[in-house]
């Protein structure tokens, strides 16, 4: 017999972190989702250069932990293949609850940045809910296959996006350097900036203290 499979609904719990202090002197909010493998605490560490009065930054926390071979680190995954359009939503409504719980201020600098697999889950969460933000940053990561630019057509004539890659990135050849940079620029057009830099799949804080500058 073929075995059935089920779904249920039910109520879960997830952490993020946040770093600095969001006050009256902050001038940028940063939502930024991170890489598989990491934890949001860590991740964290890429953001300590800037300014800790005029920066807060808010790292959402993938759902899916691990332990990583050989040394048994912890780290996490948001989404596999298998039932990836659950998965999706499930992040969906958690970045929702992050985003009420915060409470971000409407007038002000708002960056939305994805690093490697976060990328992926920035760009959803951007379609899906319509989320207006000064600057969205593709760092190291795809463009989801299901994503077109009607889907950003939202985005003010002002928002500026940046896409970040390193030219030795273990990850990317040629082939799909070339195809991630078409996909950014049929979606985001004028609005598109690419940064590469001589690098692998690394964060580069360089680029990162220049986003605000």
């Amino acid at each position: 017999m073929i075995p059935d499979e089920k779904e249920i609904s039910y109520k879960t719990s997830n952490s993020y972190s946040t770093l600095n202090t969001l006050t009256e002197h902050t001038k940028t909010v940063w939502l930024v989702c991170h890489g598989m493998g990491y934890l949001s605490r860590y991740f964290l560490r890429y953001f300590k250069a800037l300014n800790a009065e005029e920066n807060y930054i808010i790292a959402p926390q993938a759902p899916s932990k691990y332990y990583i071979q050989p040394k048994m680190h912890v780290g996490a995954n948001w989404l596999t293949r298998v039932d990836t359009e659950a998965g999706i939503e499930n992040i969906i409504n958690y970045l929702d609850a992050v985003l009420e719980a915060e409470q971000i201020p409407k007038a002000i600098n708002f960056i939305v940045f994805g690093y490697s697999q976060g990328v992926s889950v920035a760009m959803r969460y951007l379609a899906r809910r319509q989320l207006h933000c000064s600057q969205v940053v593709l760092h190291s990561g795809a463009i989801p296959i299901e994503l077109t630019g009607k889907d950003f057509e939202y985005l003010s004539h002002n928002t500026k996006v940046k896409m970040i890659y390193g030219t030795e990135d273990e990850y990317l050849d040629e082939n799909r350097i070339q195809l991630e940079t078409d996909k950014a620029r049929s979606i985001f057009g004028k609005k598109l900036t690419i940064l590469p830099f001589e690098g692998k799949h690394v964060v580069n804080v360089d680029y990162v203290n220049d986003l605000v500058s």
